[in-house]
């Protein structure tokens, strides 16, 4: 069992942290809100720093799960960042979604202390995150990966290493421009079944079986025609990640028409007052009334 510092204890890091330290190992955890980390603790037993270099003291692996590159940087490279005591042979370990760029930066800075990094964004949710079902997808070395993939299994059930840093931020973007797509699929396709006066729940049944079958699918689909929206990953946040995509895009060279046309869509929403709504939300607007 190893020492571990974890940083960011929102929706996703509150949970993930909690497979860490119900498996055995040592976990002490900043969180900027503080009563989250206090929180934590209560539940967990863990223990609490004040700040992000006081977590990553003495620890043998370093996780961050934050909201974007800003918030990385700060608690990584800031005044009290992980980086100050960021130890020789430490890994570091990034689940935030961020930007290839500074995925590559703070590899590069991590050696520069003689200590490793991954890139390692999620798949999977909230949900994923409870249950210990996460995809992770990993950039950086081989040598790096391998230390740290039985610590982020305690919360997964696909850790793979894609390619060099930045890469597993890269594949991120990739599976935010597939969901994207799917999601928006499948609101029309509801849309149309309600409209045409079709018994969906046969229909989906049906259609499940075959090609037409997804995740979003599986497990969005009714709470869709419910309109049931409170949970899961928010729009607020699919616009970040589908921001980083642009981004990205243009650097490039990629054309992106769908996914730039489902994000004004999903504007639309936030104009609604969803920005707090799950992704599957995007049926909301075909539904409203003329």
């Amino acid at each position: 069992m190893s020492k571990v510092g974890w940083i960011g204890l929102g929706v996703m890091g509150f949970p993930m942290a909690g497979h860490l330290k119900t498996r055995g190992h040592d976990v002490v955890v900043f969180n900027r809100t503080r009563k989250k980390a206090e929180a934590w603790v209560e539940r967990y037993c863990g223990r609490l720093a004040d700040t992000p270099k006081e977590a990553a003291d003495g620890a043998e692996f370093v996780f961050t799960c934050v909201g974007n590159d800003d918030d990385l940087r700060d608690v990584t490279l800031g005044r009290d960042g992980a980086f100050k005591a960021l130890g020789q042979g430490a890994i570091f370990v990034d689940h935030t979604t961020a930007s290839a760029s500074i995925a590559r930066e703070l590899h590069a800075a991590a050696r520069t202390r003689g200590a490793g990094a991954l890139d390692a964004p999620v798949s999977g949710g909230q949900s994923g995150a409870e249950g210990g079902t996460l995809t992770v997808m990993a950039g950086g070395d081989e040598t790096d990966f391998a230390k740290a993939a039985p610590a982020i299994g305690t919360y997964a059930k696909a850790v793979n290493l894609i390619g060099p840093s930045g890469a597993g931020q890269l594949t991120k973007m990739v599976n935010q421009i597939c969901i994207g797509g799917l999601i928006q699929g499948l609101a029309e396709a509801l849309h149309f079944a309600e409209r045409a006066g079709l018994d969906i729940e046969k229909v989906i049944d049906t259609i499940s079986k075959g090609a037409a079958q997804s995740w979003q699918m599986d497990h969005r689909w009714r709470t869709m025609i419910e309109g049931k929206f409170d949970f899961g990953f928010a729009v607020d946040w699919v616009r970040k990640d589908f921001a980083i995509c642009f981004e990205e895009a243009r650097r490039n060279g990629t054309s992106l028409p769908v996914t730039m046309l489902i994000d004004q869509f999903y504007a639309e929403i936030q104009e609604m007052g969803g920005g707090c709504w799950d992704t599957s939300s995007l049926i909301a607007r075909l539904e409203r009334k003329p």
